[in-house]
């Protein structure tokens, strides 16, 4: 993550998306469960709509919502705030923090924590 020594520190695309991931931030170390939208228990796309919510921000409540709610940009080009959706049906999404990392409710039996962007394959990087 960009508060890691050494890792770039990348802007967030706008106001909203700094405040999407500071909410995020926040819930690291929260479980998982599905079908919860916060603020004590998230699942993937629970925890991405949640956090735009704290920032203000109405998204779609699923991973496949996710995948139209902004505009589509290269992986390269992520900003921290970006929605990353895995998998060709959509069925996992993530926030990018930067940094090559994105936060994410993994699964159950996990909790809200950082992980490689790269850990699964991306179906698109969603910026709302």
């Amino acid at each position: 993550d960009a508060g890691r020594p050494g890792a770039p520190m990348e802007p967030a695309p706008s106001s909203r998306a700094a405040a999407a991931v500071a909410a995020a931030r926040g819930a690291v170390g929260a479980p998982y469960a599905w079908g919860q939208a916060g603020p004590d228990a998230f699942d993937c796309s629970g925890l991405t709509s949640w956090a735009y919510g704290q920032a203000g921000v109405s998204l779609p409540r699923t991973s496949q919502g996710q995948l139209h709610a902004g505009r589509h940009v290269p992986l390269e080009q992520a900003l921290p705030g970006d929605l990353v959706v895995y998998r060709s049906d959509a069925s996992h999404v993530g926030m990018y923090a930067g940094g090559g990392q994105v936060l994410h409710a993994p699964r159950p039996g996990a909790r809200v924590r950082y992980d490689p962007v790269g850990m699964m394959p991306v179906a698109a990087v969603v910026r709302p």
